[in-house]
């Protein structure tokens, strides 16, 4: 488990300016299955490959299951991003692989609605997630992984003060192709974010 408790009644939610973040709720699936839908060309390029039934409900139910059980294991949590002003879902943020004993690290990963992307929205939910990381985790350090070509995530990052610290050969498999990405990574006390937590 995390070394600061979290129980059901009392999942995590982060608040700033202009994003919310909290856990995804069965509730959320028609609007997640829409805003995903209108954004499948703008996303499968840095995604894996997506599953016949991707949207499916179903799938949205495993999707949650597996969110729990990582929450409860101590292992990942899965944010969803909704603009505050009018409460719409705009992406997506996890930490994932949570590794502690010598290691005491993590994994960041995001994605964005094409209608959302280029309004700071996922730079300020970075810069959420990074103190949480960092304060309440009582992590060390926090890893993303992108490939090359996503300038955006590369830009992204980069604002959000991670360093690249290498070439990952073949990595990952994206969207049916196994794919090189750039390692970067922060370090804690070397971002100086601000967030409130609800």
């Amino acid at each position: 488990m995390f070394q600061t408790p979290f129980f059901r009644r009392d999942l995590p939610a982060l608040e700033g300016e202009n994003v919310r973040l909290r856990m995804p709720v069965s509730q959320d699936y028609a609007e997640w299955a829409a805003l995903r839908e209108e954004s499948r060309a703008f996303l499968e390029p840095w995604e894996p490959q997506w599953a016949l039934d991707e949207l499916s409900r179903r799938a949205f139910r495993q999707r949650l299951r597996r969110y729990h059980d990582e929450y409860d294991q101590g292992t990942g949590i899965s944010f969803f991003l909704f603009e505050r002003a009018g409460g719409r879902l705009a992406g997506g943020i996890s930490l994932s692989n949570i590794r502690r004993g010598v290691a005491q690290s993590a994994h960041v990963g995001y994605w964005m609605g094409e209608r959302f992307a280029g309004r700071g929205m996922m730079l300020e939910a970075l810069n959420l997630v990074i103190p949480f990381t960092f304060g309440t985790l009582s992590l060390h350090r926090l890893e993303a992984a992108c490939i090359p070509k996503n300038t955006r995530s590369i830009r992204l990052l980069e604002k959000a003060g991670f360093q690249r610290e290498g070439l990952l050969r073949s990595y990952l498999r994206i969207n049916g192709t196994w794919q090189d990405h750039y390692l970067y990574a922060l370090i804690a006390g070397e971002h100086r974010g601000k967030s409130r937590r609800g």
